[in-house]
């Protein structure tokens, strides 16, 4: 038997993530690329060993997608991009956020939500990136190669090209122009 449990956030509670990326944001500034996405590893090995129910399970995997696209030479997000990405991993880089990690079952809630609420403002990275991952692997295997030797190919940089030009566009759609986050530096403006 299944238990549905949903969640409302109050605009207080908005603001209260909002608050918290802002401050994640700050830590970017400080910690290197590297450090980042080896603190965020972390987390990530983590919550796959975790007592954690599904649905956290289901975001630690959201969260893998986010490091793999910044991680893959082949994507190749520019510095924008990039920064966005990272910025948004920065929350993840502290063990000590909301609730500890080290709490058992509970301690990845917070990071459970805070991943939904990223992904939504990453959708648009997101959904591109998995988009070139299924075209490569179609490729690659229409073509007899394996997807790890293909880095910089004229045909996966003209489609990355295309699906990253597409990105952005949807991104400022959603905006109406603003980028990761809006011009105040605060995420979640879409809610």
């Amino acid at each position: 038997m299944s238990l549905k449990i949903s969640l409302e956030l109050s605009p207080q509670d908005l603001e209260h993530f909002r608050s918290v990326m802002d401050q994640a944001a700050a830590v970017r500034k400080k910690r290197s690329e590297q450090e980042i996405l080896q603190l965020v590893n972390d987390v990530l090995k983590q919550g796959q060993v975790a007592k954690a129910p599904e649905f956290i399970k289901q975001r630690i995997e959201t969260l893998a997608k986010m490091v793999a696209m910044v991680k893959d030479v082949a994507w190749g997000l520019d510095d924008s991009d990039r920064g966005r990405v990272l910025e948004a991993l920065a929350y993840f880089a502290d063990p000590q956020d909301i609730i500890p990690d080290s709490v058992p079952v509970l301690g990845f809630l917070d990071d459970a939500i805070m991943i939904e609420l990223i992904a939504r403002e990453l959708k648009p990275e997101l959904d591109a990136y998995h988009e070139f991952c299924v075209y490569r692997a179609a490729e690659a295997a229409r073509r007899g190669e394996k997807v790890v030797t293909m880095d910089k190919v004229e045909w996966l940089d003209q489609r990355r090209k295309e699906l990253q030009s597409r990105m952005r566009r949807r991104r400022r759609g959603r905006r109406g122009g603003g980028g990761g986050s809006d011009s105040s530096g605060s995420w979640f403006s879409s809610f």
